[in-house]
């Protein structure tokens, strides 16, 4: 990329559901019984209530809920409980890993088209959604609301799906099954649009034209792109041959982009110019209304800064969903050219049309955005210049507030009116130029640090360094401290679950290294918020410490996910390292992993039989590092209650261990490599 190279692209892993495991699964039948009774018995309420209760503290689900206790309105609280477990279970997770070239088959392949056909395609309704058109169901709604009780008959074809439905969000597990049986009717019918028609007729027994389409398109458009997936090797052959490879666009296909396959194509992005188009603009307004509704039911008052980590492949994915939003946080709009639809510059939105203060946002942006986006740059400074000169009142305009504060403090130093001018309108930062990334990572994996000062320090030499219209790198690690130590808000973005939080070190070296740079800077703890537009109809901010818990539950110790990272032998192994690894480095900078979580993580990777087992034949030297995190998290008081028996369990397959690899290095020396 960096070189100006031909990037051949390679399909995501097959998807599927999180469903429900252990004690969430108990949990949720209890639910069922609850309302059962609800109807037919209810002075058993009292003793399920107490066991509802009992088993929510026991999977350490009330962290979740944010309940300490049993609260007075068990109903409505169950409203909550059963809209959480409805996003768990619906939760889109990787079913494996993709390895290239291979399409993929049987149960993977319907997951993945199931998943690709959860959001509209352009004019192709999603499946769910033309289910529920179909039954005069409000498909909105009841993802809004999935706790909400449902009382509505449902209509005979969807009927049989579901023995009981209680709630939205059993409304909502009744589409997805009816929606599964006829994918993978047409599946067993070998993908064949000619039956479509006789499969919804056979299935359904109505007539639905929106869902045909939605399955003619599934059959005419996914799934030969999928069959194309042996491209992904022909073509990187053809490459190195020297010739000529097909282009292909950029996208999360599970994000209603489809069009992006096949893959195995030469890769390419957008025009930076266009960016952010008028619908990651709304993207990007949704983001920014609902993280100062968050904030404000947290703190009970505006924001007046916010810290914002933007990256480049981001925004090629969303065509600018995290520039839309700081551009709507300011409350300035992107004027775009009629015919070309470019972007040309900003308008203000007035305050009377805003409703609110313009709120103060500092960028941190990664090398590559700034190598493919200096035009955004460019934007992003000329709205925050013109946002600091507006004549307005500085309590509705933090912007101005803020600048005239630096701008005072600098000229009190005895920089001079200028320079004071220029760097208090500093609010985008970097690495150096020519380099990239944020520093973390390493101080982690050679764990030399002791203190958030540590990571602090590392976070600032990496990203100290401005970008304006004028200013290209420039070292501003003064500006920097001065910058973050104001910021309360923390937020990083995801468009997509085909990769999560715990999938790659760049989330906590980036978002996490902002949270501890700013905790060592202001001395005190600012809010970290996720912002999640993998639905870009839904787009939500929740705190990260909730975001962290619903990655963990529906992936990280899924059973299914374990078994299916177990397919791939040596490197499964080392992905669940690496997943310990990051959940380790988000915990060193964010703190948002709970003693539970890694109660959990021990039971589940270490001394859980057959994944110990898993381990010790594939890659015994991953389940090594798997405990050595573990235990570096108890030495740094990150795992601050640990079991001792636990520990000790652990500490007994750690010295097995070492002897099995080392026979291993016994029975190896002296033969060839």
């Amino acid at each position: 990329r960096r070189a100006h190279a031909i990037i051949v692209d390679h399909l995501i892993p097959a998807m599927m559901r999180a469903e429900t495991y252990n004690d969430i699964a108990r949990l949720e039948q209890l639910l069922d019984e609850y309302y059962q009774v609800q109807t037919l018995d209810p002075s058993k309420l009292p003793v399920i209530r107490a066991q509802i209760w009992e088993l929510i503290v026991q999977a350490e689900l009330h962290h979740d809920l944010h309940a300490s206790e049993a609260p007075d309105d068990f109903d409505d609280f169950l409203l909550h409980v059963d809209g959480y477990l409805c996003e768990i279970k619906d939760a889109q997770i990787r079913d494996g890993l993709h390895t290239l070239g291979q399409t993929p088959i049987g149960e993977q392949r319907i997951g993945l088209v199931m998943a690709m056909l959860r959001l509209d395609n352009g004019s192709v309704r999603s499946l769910r959604h033309a289910l529920a058109d179909l039954a005069g169901l409000d498909y909105s709604a009841l993802l809004a609301e999935p706790g909400v009780r449902f009382h509505e008959p449902l209509p005979a074809f969807l009927a049989s799906e579901q023995a009981a439905v209680h709630t939205h969000s059993d409304v909502i597990e009744t589409l997805e099954q009816a929606g599964r049986g006829l994918v993978t009717a047409l599946a067993d019918q070998g993908w064949d649009a000619g039956q479509v028609a006789s499969t919804v007729h056979e299935q359904l027994g109505v007539a639905a034209p929106e869902v045909m389409r939605t399955l003619r398109f599934a059959c005419e458009v996914i799934v030969p792109s999928l069959e194309r997936t042996p491209d992904e090797i022909n073509n990187i052959l053809r490459a190195l041959d020297g010739e000529y490879i097909p282009a292909g666009p950029s996208g999360a296909p599970t994000r209603g982009l489809a069009h992006v396959l096949p893959t195995g194509r030469n890769f390419y992005s957008v025009d930076p110019k266009t960016l952010p188009s008028p619908i990651a603009y709304q993207v990007g307004t949704d983001l920014a209304n609902s993280l100062i509704e968050k904030y404000l039911a947290d703190e009970g008052a505006y924001p007046e800064s916010i810290g914002i980590v933007v990256w480049g492949t981001s925004a090629m994915r969303t065509h600018g969903d995290d520039i839309a939003e700081v551009l709507a946080l300011l409350g300035v709009r992107p004027v775009w050219q009629e015919e070309s639809r470019r972007v040309t510059g900003i308008d203000v939105i007035p305050l009377s049309e805003l409703g609110r203060p313009r709120i103060d946002v500092t960028l941190r942006i990664s090398g590559f955005f700034r190598d493919a986006f200096p035009n955004l740059v460019h934007l992003v400074d000329d709205a925050i210049q013109t946002v600091a000169g507006l004549d307005e009142p500085l309590e509705q305009n933090y912007v101005r507030k803020h600048v005239m504060a630096d701008r005072d403090a600098y000229r009190t130093a005895g920089v001079t009116a200028e320079a004071a001018q220029e760097r208090s309108l500093y609010r985008i930062f970097g690495s150096k130029p020519g380099t990239y990334g944020a520093g973390i990572l390493p101080l982690l994996d050679e764990r030399n640090w002791r203190s958030d000062q540590d990571l602090a320090e590392v976070y600032m030499a990496w990203g100290g360094y401005a970008y304006t219209k004028t200013v290209y790198g420039s070292d501003a690690s003064d500006e920097f401290k001065t910058r973050f130590a104001e910021i309360v808000v923390a937020v990083k973005n995801q468009d997509n679950r085909e990769h999560d939080i715990f999938d790659s070190d760049d989330y906590l070296q980036y978002h996490g290294g902002m949270v501890a740079a700013i905790r060592a800077l202001s001395g005190r703890d600012p809010k970290a918020y996720f912002g999640d537009s993998s639905d870009p109809s839904r787009a939500r901010v929740r705190a990260l410490a909730d975001e962290a818990r619903r990655v963990f539950r529906t992936r990280v110790v899924n059973p299914k996910w374990i078994e299916s990272m177990q397919q791939h032998g040596y490197k499964g192994a080392f992905e669940m390292a690496a997943t310990v690894d990051y959940m380790y480095g988000y915990d060193a900078t964010a703190q948002v992993i709970d003693d539970w979580m890694y109660e959990q993580l021990t039971d589940h990777y270490v001394l859980d039989a057959e994944v110990q087992q898993f381990f010790r034949e594939k890659n015994p030297w991953a389940l090594r590092n798997i405990i050595e995190r573990l235990m570096e998290s108890v030495d740094r008081g990150l795992w601050q209650q640990p079991d001792e028996e636990q520990l000790e369990q652990m500490r007994r397959v750690y010295l097995q261990l070492e002897g099995d690899l080392e026979d291993r290095t016994d029975t190896s020396e002296g033969q060839p490599a």
